[in-house]
């Protein structure tokens, strides 16, 4: 059963019983443990999952944290798990906070057994960050999410490669609530910042208050201008120009995505998205990942720089029992290379995808 299938599978089972399931032991056995088994770990070998593990801390002698996820008989990962029906805002982490402090472990997980909360220490070493990189929720379950998720499954767990996801994640996420704020009320720095572009005159008490909805208008109508945009270009009708060609051209929103992928008869995969993500690990080193973006097709996924048809990157072939990652050859020719070992062989071509990028950035 594949991983998502895992999932899918708990979170029906978690439905039909949250509702009796009264304490934290309960919920660690029914919902818990199983979650930690999806990640392949074995639940029942205590050289790989630890309960009650011990974390002296300071005069605090013997205290315990639920479970410790071993890795080389050393802890990677700590659970703190709370009865389902509590309210996860509601908890005070000093408890898990202390245990990171003294452990090993560079990530921890504060759960209910329904809502799945990961830390690290991405702000200040061997200091829990305050708000988790990643959240998960097994009533809700989200697939982009679920290749991110992935990575901390025992055949995938790789530390470094974890810290780079959880960076990207935790910043983005924030990036995104703000402006979602922002877009529902902005800000006065945020309406100054516009205000000071288009507008000569004195800001005013008036002339702010104005300037306040004249933000909020522009900028909803811009989004659905874009959106609208995509859609058209995607639906447009006796056209010359193929279906793949749209695909190539186009800037996709996840609006337009869906309606015209659903069209084509494309589906972007977990395993396809797993490699985008750890293409841009690789490329974090040496390049902006905001430049990267990724464009679906039937026959391949394309990797590029700048959401430009003229700069792949790579392109990955996951639609056939084995998989390949291509490159561009001097003869205008894709270059096939067999990932014998599955999506970690693509760490193999580190230097050489590398050496696109710049290449790309350099003829700029």
């Amino acid at each position: 059963m594949d991983f998502i299938d895992q999932l899918q599978a708990l979170s029906s089972k978690i439905d039909k019983q949250k509702e009796n399931i009264q304490t934290e032991e309960a919920t660690k056995t029914a919902f818990v443990l199983p979650f930690i088994n999806a990640l392949g770990y074995n639940v029942f070998n205590p050289m790989e999952v630890i309960p009650e593990y011990t974390a002296d801390v300071g005069i605090k002698k013997g205290e315990k944290v639920d479970y410790a996820i071993m890795k080389d008989e050393k802890p990677i990962m700590l659970f703190e798990c709370k009865w389902c029906g509590t309210n996860l805002n509601d908890t005070i982490v000093s408890q898990l906070y202390r245990y990171f402090s003294v452990a090993e472990a560079r990530i921890a997980i504060l759960t209910n057994g329904i809502i799945y909360r990961f830390y690290s220490d991405l702000e200040e070493e061997n200091k829990m960050d305050e708000k988790p990189f990643l959240e998960f929720n097994m009533l809700d379950i989200d697939e982009i999410l679920v290749s991110e998720l992935k990575k901390l499954s025992k055949s995938s767990f790789n530390l470094e490669n974890m810290i780079t996801t959880a960076i990207d994640l935790k910043y983005t996420k924030e990036i995104k609530h703000i402006l979602a704020e922002q877009l529902k009320e902005p800000s006065e720095d945020f309406v100054k910042f516009f205000a000071y572009q288009v507008y000569s005159g004195k800001l005013t008490q008036s002339v702010r208050q104005q300037f306040i909805d004249i933000t909020k208008r522009a900028l909803n109508q811009f989004i659905n201008e874009q959106i609208n945009n995509r859609l058209k270009s995607a639906l447009v009708s006796g056209s010359d120009i193929s279906t793949d060609e749209i695909s190539q051209e186009t800037v996709e929103t996840d609006t337009e995505k869906n309606i015209d992928d659903k069209k084509r008869g494309i589906v972007t995969t977990e395993e396809e998205l797993e490699g985008f993500f750890i293409v841009k690990a690789i490329l974090r080193e040496v390049f902006d990942v905001n430049r990267i973006f990724q464009r679906d097709n039937k026959s391949y996924f394309a990797i590029l720089v700048d959401d430009n048809k003229f700069k792949q990157i790579c392109r990955l072939y996951f639609n056939s029992a084995n998989k390949y990652i291509g490159f561009l050859c001097e003869d205008k020719k894709w270059e096939k290379f067999l990932l014998e070992n599955g999506l970690d062989d693509i760490y193999k071509y580190a230097d050489r995808l590398k050496a696109i990028v710049l290449q790309y950035d350099n003829k700029e």
